[in-house]
């Protein structure tokens, strides 16, 4: 798959069955049919299947899930709840659809300037001069 740039797009998957505990990080998009535990980063997409359970972190491009989540969400774009959906936890997006039926417990932050965050880099030396 290639993104709109030409570039190939890396689609992962995380099987039903498979756990991972840890960080994850990816230039293409996520699939989760498993289960999840830490901070995933993703440029793309990340889909929580209905089999998939997620907790920790996540920061994307666009969410769809299906399954079971208690994170924290930041995606750049569109984040889907279906039906099947089970989410407690904080949701900073651009949109939102919710299916009926979804479960949704938490906070929703949206609107055109919301963006993911992008991790902080610790500088010293740095002097600044306030200008009043």
């Amino acid at each position: 798959m290639k993104n709109g740039n030409g570039e190939t797009v890396a689609r992962n998957i995380i099987a039903q069955g498979t756990t991972v505990q840890g960080d994850i990080e990816s230039s293409g998009d996520l699939r989760i049919e498993g289960s999840v535990s830490g901070t995933i980063k993703v440029k793309g997409k990340v889909v929580v299947g209905e089999t998939g359970k997620i907790e920790g972190q996540v920061n994307c491009q666009s969410a769809d899930i299906s399954g079971t989540a208690k994170i924290k969400l930041e995606s750049a774009e569109l984040t889907t709840l279906r039906a099947a959906s089970k989410f407690t936890g904080d949701i900073i997006t651009k949109k939102i659809s919710i299916e009926p039926g979804a479960v949704f417990s938490g906070t929703c932050q949206m609107g055109s300037s919301v963006q993911p965050a992008v991790p902080q880099r610790n500088i010293t030396g740095i002097k600044t001069k306030t200008v009043e």
